[in-house]
Parts: structure tokens; sequence; C-alpha cells
């Protein structure tokens, strides 16, 4: 399922860019501006630390002191590949090893280098990766007293205007440091194999290719996102960052790091918002799909979802996001000027 993304359609001439900083000029960049055929969203399935409040300005901090606190956590990362090599940033998620980066920095990895703040480089190997949330794990065999954890933040708590940092290796230079506001909330960006990922966080804080994989930071300095893409027509930070939530981050690397398969709920529909005031179209529905087998149509104008109520193309995505494969869910729709109600059994996303 995917919808006509509002975050692309207000610069419809610029290109929304992955970060990687490939091996040549433009190398190994994944630009995208026409929405996906389909979308995928994670459940968040909880983790082993306590949800922090990101938007907790009582512990505030300046943006010195975020650097100073976090960017020991923050790390380097140069893959080698078939047509070149690529660099990218990552942040270290625990004491074993484990580093956070994009699904698109390590894709096809023949080899994987990771440097810590110290200088001190490690091989790295591939734990896990999700090409529909664009996040992956890496393991380095660092000591414990190397490491220094950041800590995630709760994505949901965000407000727009909050102030952010970011730390990575934009153009290969670590440790780089920006600082901006969250600029705006729930935008839907392309993951590397097309599908959606919801939620997504804009930051007017400069971002550029090399960032990708590197923390988006709240100014308590806990982990709120991490770095993926850029609107541009440049080509280079114009203030147009996106940034994947820490909810999501914390469901999937949960799951590479016990060495699972991240499972997606899959409706198999493409939506845009209504031409009403309530209601998403289903511009498309696929043969074949949960949404086909439920008796759902090209056209339907869905106003209901699993007892929500729709006002856009972005509602639809919320519910299935908070959803798995095997979930069934009322879904009240519009057709010709009548209502009714279908039952649809999600299943897992096809890859």
């Amino acid at each position: 399922m995917t919808s006509s993304r509002r975050n692309i359609t207000v610069a419809a001439a610029g290109v929304l860019a992955i970060l990687a900083l490939g091996a040549g000029a433009g190398a190994g960049v994944y630009a995208s501006v026409a929405p996906a055929s389909t979308t995928t969203v994670v459940r968040d399935v909880g983790s082993t630390g306590a949800i922090q409040n990101a938007s907790d300005t009582t512990s505030a901090i300046s943006v010195p002191a975020v650097y100073q606190r976090t960017h020991k956590g923050v790390v380097d990362i140069v893959v080698s590949q078939p047509s070149g090599s690529a660099e990218g940033s990552g942040w270290v998620y625990d004491t074993k090893g484990d580093i956070v980066t994009n699904e698109h920095v390590v894709s096809g990895a023949t080899s994987i280098t990771v440097t810590l703040w110290n200088g001190k480089s490690f091989k790295g190997h591939l734990v896990g990766s999700d090409s529909s949330t664009d996040l992956a794990v890496v393991r380095i065999p660092a000591p414990a007293s190397m490491l220094t954890p950041l800590a995630l933040g709760n994505s949901d708590a965000v407000q727009v205007g909050s102030p952010v940092v970011a730390i990575g290796s934009p153009f290969g230079l670590a440790e780089t440091v920006t600082s901006g506001i969250v600029s705006a909330l729930g935008r839907s960006i392309d993951a590397p194999n097309n599908f959606t990922i919801a939620n997504a966080i804009q930051t007017d804080a400069p971002i550029n290719h090399g960032n990708s994989g590197g923390p988006l930071l709240s100014s308590a300095g806990q982990v709120i996102g991490v770095n993926a893409q850029i609107q541009s027509q440049s080509g280079g930070s114009e203030g147009v960052g996106f940034a994947i939530p820490s909810n999501t981050v914390r469901a999937v690397v949960s799951q590479l790091v016990a060495g699972k398969t991240v499972a997606h709920a899959y409706f198999g529909v493409q939506v845009r918002d209504s031409s009403s005031p309530l209601g998403a179209t289903l511009a498309q529905v696929l043969p074949g799909t949960p949404a086909a087998k439920a008796g759902l149509k090209t056209g339907d104008v869905v106003v209901k979802l699993d007892g929500k109520t729709i006002g856009s193309a972005d509602d639809v995505s919320s519910v299935i996001d908070a959803k798995k494969p095997g979930d069934t869910m009322k879904v009240t729709y519009v057709r010709d000027g009548k209502t009714a109600v279908a039952t649809v059994t999600l299943t897992t996303r096809p890859s």
C-alpha cells in the first residue's frame, strides 16, 4: 500500500535521494520521485529498554553537550561493493558490538569496515537487514570498553519545532555535527525496495551524502531517528531531510539482532487522499492481494479502517503500521455512493 505523499508532491521537480556516499560523484545514490506500488509497515514489538520521552525539554542540553554525550557512539562505515566503494554512518546499539545503519549503506557489500570515535577500525559482518525500512545491523568484534551505546528515544513524543542534532560522515568527513529543528512529522518516504516507510521525521538540520545511517538526536541526546534521505534539486542539502523514526528502529533492530527476519503486514493497495473531506481513495487494488480477495476495488473510498476514521492516505498507513501478518480488520468504504464493509486478512509482504 502506498499513498500520494505530500513531502514529494510539494516539490515535484526535486529528487528524494538516499544518502550513501558512492565512490564517484553521484555514485551509489538511489533516487525516486514517484510513489511506490505497495507499502509495508512494521509492528512495534517492543524492546528490552524503557522508552524515553524524546521531547522532554526539562532535560534539554546544548548542541556541544549533545555532541560530548553522544559522539563516541557514532561510527563511520566504509563498504566494498562489486561496483566500487561507498561510505556512510552508523551508531552503536549495544555493547555486543551491534551497529545500526541504513540497509542501502551495506547492501551488496563484500566487506564492511567500521571506524569508532577513537580511530580504531574493525571488520564487520552483516547480522541482518530490512529493505522495507532501510535498516541494517552490522556486528564488530570491538571490546565493550570501546563501545558507547546510544539511547533510543520515543519518536511518538517528538514535536514539530523541537531542536535536533545530526552526527555523521557527510562526504566522508567523520564526526560532523549539524543542528536544526523537526520541520514536520508523519512524512512518507520510499524504501530502497520501493515500499513505503511511514512516519518519517522531517528536519532542516543539514545532512548530505555520507550521513546515511547516522543518528538524529533530540536535545536530550537520545536517538529519535536514523538519517536516510534528503529532498533536493541540487543533490546537496537544501534543508529538507528525512529520518526513519526511532520507534520503527526499535521494532526492527530488536528482531535483527536476535537473528530474526522482520515480517511486515501487507494490504495490497495504492492509496491517495480523497477529494472529499474524509476518506482515502484506493488508486489501485493489486490482483491477488488481501484487499482484492476481500472484494475491494480501485476507486473505493475507505472511510473507516479497523474502527478508526480515515481522513487521509497517511491514516491508512498508520493503521496498517500497528498490524502484523495474519491480523484481520474491518474496512468501511464507499462505492457509487453506497457504504459497505469488508473484512480483510492481512498477509506477509511479498519480497
